[in-house]
């Protein structure tokens, strides 16, 4: 089940955390797997190794989503070189939170700039070569703030909310193409970048999760290797919530 031998997935923002976890184990379930970086080169290469030392096949690649004729261009030639592309998983992201009134116009252009745009841009590229195929898949990694909102993260909401708009028309555009276009909506995930608050806050945001804790980046590779898989040949449009029931 979940088998993923002799296919190409670009993993966008894969050097770490969320991202290095999802290139991780679609490597474990066979699949050839670019993790697209913008800056952290070292940390892409790190998990390039990671992933050869546990018998997987994988390789790095510049990819800063944020320049649009870059990235189609970038992706263009991978799938050209590898001969083929079966899977994106759009997950470069980033966040500058601020209330609404203290939000810099150039922070919000740049959070949709990354998260919206880069996104739609590695879509856009991705499916060019799925559509010469007639198959593919294509998952967007959005947030559960993009479902329900959140205080001080109103570019990062509308920029996770808007891709779930854009999967759903993406899904109906290219559904007669045989290419599934899905999101998961990771909620509340100790990575990173929640490295950095204390354990009081921590203990806060848990106790609005029914399930009572954080989520791993694990949880959420999980869910989009089921997405990428042909198990999922039937789910298209969806919106897959992996956040412990913080949002229903």
């Amino acid at each position: 089940m979940f088998d993923l031998s002799g296919k190409v997935a670009i993993v966008t923002g894969g050097s770490r955390g969320i991202g290095r976890a999802i290139g991780e184990a679609l490597a474990t379930q066979g699949a050839h797997v670019v993790l697209g970086y913008a800056s952290g080169e070292a940390a892409a290469h790190g998990a390039v190794a990671a992933i050869v030392e546990a018998g997987g096949k994988a390789e790095a690649a510049h990819l800063d989503v944020s320049n649009a004729p870059a990235t189609e261009q970038s992706i263009a030639e991978i799938g050209k070189r590898l001969g083929r592309l079966d899977i994106l998983v759009a997950n470069a992201g980033i966040s500058l939170d601020g209330l609404l009134l203290r939000l810099p116009e150039d922070d919000f252009d740049r959070v949709l700039a990354v998260n919206l745009k880069g996104a739609v841009s590695s879509a856009r590229a991705a499916v060019k070569i799925m559509m010469r195929a007639k198959t593919g898949r294509v998952v967007f990694i959005s947030s559960v703030v993009g479902e329900m909102g959140n205080a001080g993260q109103t570019a990062y909401s509308a920029s996770k909310a808007a891709l779930l708009g854009v999967a759903k028309s993406i899904a109906r555009e290219y559904a007669s193409r045989n290419i599934t276009v899905n999101a998961v909506t990771p909620g509340f995930i100790d990575t990173d970048m929640t490295a950095s608050l204390s354990e009081a806050q921590k203990a806060g945001i848990s106790s609005a999760v029914p399930l009572g804790r954080t989520g791993t980046a694990r949880e959420v590779a999980a869910a989009v290797v089921y997405l990428a898989s042909d198990e999922a040949a039937y789910v298209t449009g969806h919106a897959l919530r992996v956040n412990g029931g913080m949002y229903m």
